[in-house]
């Protein structure tokens, strides 16, 4: 089966068979468990997959906020709410989901969310004083929609225009819609969607200094080495950033030029 497949392949097949040993084992079919003696590669961490271009999160927000008169119930408040959670909090559509309005804590200045996140594992994520200022338009403006009982503490934050939580079909709409309004499908990598989001916050910290534990925190990483990918994609763009700057091509040219002169 390994002989021709890539390592990926390999290794989700090697753990659906460990784990049907597993079940057998527990079950008392068959005495232990032999895939721990069976090798297999490590399966590469994925790539980062943030929007390109330098300011395109700016873009789409600053698309997404403009009441869009061609759909038929336009709400900027919350399509901004969606987005700026994804780019500024960095959670996963899931997480998005799971959120609830007393989700957002904390008195004024320490502001956060409270995330369920991954495998049940729980996170704080901070947020600054204009993404609480955003959250709270919103649900000023789902409170004159629905009425003020659509913001008890154990309501889900995001709704959809009919005023029930949104489910995941509905979300990976509206971030889809959201790109389209603001023209930038062809800056979103293929198969990211709202992880796009996602990515693109995790890269800007790393960006911007960042350490890998400090994402990992944010992020709700199981691992370290998931959030380092983020510091490694950074380095290397930098170091292409300064591959490409017009000075070193013209070192590149002394360089080779002193190499012919001394070979005369």
């Amino acid at each position: 089966f390994a002989a021709h497949r890539a390592a990926a392949s390999v290794h989700r097949a090697w753990s659906t068979w460990n784990s049907f040993f597993t079940f057998l084992v527990a079950e008392g079919v068959v005495p232990g468990n032999p895939m721990p003696a069976v090798g297999r590669p490590r399966a590469p961490l994925p790539q980062p997959k943030p929007l390109r271009g330098e300011d395109t999160p700016e873009e789409l927000l600053a698309a997404v906020a403009r009441e869009d008169h061609r759909q038929r119930d336009p709400w900027p408040e919350r399509d901004v709410a969606v987005l700026a959670l994804a780019l500024c909090a960095g959670l996963r559509l899931s997480e998005l989901l799971a959120l609830r309005v007393s989700s957002l804590a904390g008195r004024a200045g320490e502001r956060r969310v409270d995330v369920a996140g991954k495998g049940g594992r729980p996170r704080v994520v901070p947020i600054e004083d204009d993404l609480d200022r955003l959250l709270a338009t919103y649900l000023d403006s789902r409170a004159r929609r629905f009425g003020a009982r659509s913001l008890r503490p154990g309501s889900a934050l995001l709704l959809d225009r009919r005023g029930e939580p949104l489910r995941r079909g509905g979300l990976q709409y509206l971030v889809d819609s959201c790109y389209r309004r603001a023209g930038i499908v062809d800056r979103v990598p293929s198969g990211a969607r709202l992880h796009a989001l996602r990515h693109t916050f995790a890269t800007r910290l790393a960006e911007d200094g960042a350490s890998a534990a400090e994402i990992m925190r944010l992020l709700g990483h199981a691992s370290l080495a998931s959030s380092q990918t983020y510091i490694e994609v950074t380095a290397g763009q930098q170091r292409a950033a300064v591959r490409s700057n017009r000075t070193n091509r013209t070192l590149a040219a002394l360089v080779a030029g002193r190499g012919s002169a001394e070979q005369g």
